[in-house]
C-alpha cells in the first residue's frame, strides 16, 4: 500500500497462513514498476513492516526484493510522544483500505466460492479505487 491506503498489491490466500509467508508473493504481484539501480530516478527503496514480520523470512523477503525493510522489533517500545517526529504517523492504513473493500457487496459478503473469481473481484474494486483517485487528483491537479 502507499502512504495512503491505496493498494499496490493485493494476494488472496487462507485464514491460516501468516502474513510473513505472504511478503515475497506479495512483492512479486505488485502492479507498480519500480526503477531499477542503474536507472536515472532510482532512488533508495523502503518497506516499513509491522512486529509479525519479525522473523528471518520476513525480512530476508524484504531485502530479495530489493527494498530495505524497517520492521519493528517484537518487545520495542513505541517512541516517547515529546521526541520529534520526522514522518506523519501512518496508521490504519489498511483498515481504511479494508473498508474501502467493503463497498462493494460481493466482497462483504464472500459469494464467490473459487478463489480466482474472489481475486478478480478484488483487483476490480482496487481499480476502481485507483480510477477515483486519479480522477480526483486530475480534478484537483495532482496525485498527491
Amino acid at each position: 500500500m502507499d502512504g495512503k491506503g491505496y493498494p499496490l498489491s493485493v494476494v488472496v490466500a487462507g485464514a491460516n497462513v501468516h502474513d510473513c509467508k505472504l511478503l515475497e508473493r506479495t512483492i512479486e504481484e505488485m502492479v507498480v514498476g519500480r526503477p531499477e539501480p542503474g536507472d536515472a530516478n532510482y532512488v533508495e527503496q523502503h518497506l516499513c513492516l509491522d512486529k509479525g514480520f519479525d522473523n528471518p523470512t520476513g525480512e530476508s523477503a524484504a531485502w530479495s526484493a530489493g527494498y530495505v525493510p524497517h520492521i519493528r522489533r517484537i518487545g520495542e517500545e513505541k517512541l516517547d510522544e515529546r521526541q520529534n517526529k520526522t514522518q506523519p504517523a501512518r496508521r490504519w492504513v489498511v483498515e481504511r483500505f479494508g473498508r474501502w473493500l467493503t463497498g462493494c457487496r460481493a466482497l462483504l459478503v464472500r459469494y464467490a466460492k473459487q478463489s480466482p473469481v474472489y481475486q478478480g473481484l478484488i483487483d476490480l474494486q482496487c481499480m476502481l479505487l485507483w480510477y477515483r483517485r486519479i480522477r480526483r487528483a486530475g480534478a484537483l491537479g495532482d496525485l498527491r
